[in-house]
């Protein structure tokens, strides 16, 4: 007899942990761990600034999420982490519409298969770009700002558990999270003279239907296989412990990488 499909837990209400908070959220547009993590922080209390991208699906997302929340607490620019002058522009627009930056979510970030040996030097830098580079980036924004702005503030990045284990065809996205996770850990240390935390959750694999377009059933089963659960994870989940690393619940934790998989070091 065949044992049923395991099935996620029931969704987690709000509870106000970050009411009257401005957060900007990078990769924020779509059904992924950045629409999830938007929907949730605005559940939570927080306004939220998205970026993406994407115009369109950016734009789409920005709508639907204001005539839910009000669109007091919801704006949008399109931001291209790997560009400056947009990142800067990103930023500026949260501290002018509301003041002040309190949470940054870097969630953007690039993927790909490809063996070393047939890797091209455009194929390395651009997953490195995107997904390190332009971590970096918006985590030297936010600082600068939380910094002169004084009253702490949080930064969230968005690892992987690859960054931690070997997997095929992905040694340039492998080398991103790493060195997401290393530059997570540093940023703490020096932003914790001025009082801003900074911390990284490691998810392994959070379904959605851009994943799915761009990932073979073989691989997908094979990585679900590997889960303790023996399902992938709902994109709430993840968005769940980004909450937590933004509020006050978790005060004391700075430099830290969270897996939210059993598949860690």
């Amino acid at each position: 007899m065949t044992s049923p499909a395991p099935t996620p837990p029931p969704y987690v209400p709000g509870h106000g942990l970050l009411r009257d908070r401005t957060a900007v959220i990078t990769a924020a547009a779509g059904a992924g761990i950045g629409g999830a993590t938007a929907r949730r922080l605005l559940e939570e209390g927080a306004r939220v600034v998205l970026s993406d991208a994407h115009a369109r699906r950016l734009k789409e997302s920005e709508a639907e999420l204001a005539a839910a929340f009000g669109a007091d607490r919801v704006a949008a620019l399109t931001c291209d982490v790997t560009d400056e002058t947009q990142v800067a522009a990103l930023f500026d627009l949260a501290e002018e519409r509301h003041g002040r930056l309190d949470i940054v979510v870097n969630n953007a970030g690039l993927g790909g298969t490809a063996d070393l040996v047939d890797m091209t030097d455009e194929q390395w830098d651009k997953v490195l770009d995107v997904t390190l580079n332009g971590t970096f980036r918006c985590t030297r924004a936010a600082l600068r700002r939380m910094k002169a702005a004084g009253g702490g503030g949080v930064v969230v990045n968005n690892a992987s558990v690859i960054g931690w284990r070997a997997q095929k065809g992905q040694a340039h996205y492998a080398a991103a999270k790493a060195g997401v996770m290393a530059l997570t850990r540093c940023a703490a240390v020096e932003a914790a003279e001025y009082g801003v935390r900074v911390n990284a959750v490691s998810p392994s694999l959070a379904m959605h239907p851009h994943l799915a377009k761009v990932t073979t059933p073989e691989l997908l089963e094979d990585l679900t296989s590997r889960e303790a659960f023996g399902r992938c994870a709902e994109p709430w989940e993840v968005a769940n412990v980004i909450v937590f690393l933004a509020s006050g619940y978790s005060s004391y934790m700075t430099g830290e990488i969270v897996s939210v998989s059993s598949q860690h070091p």
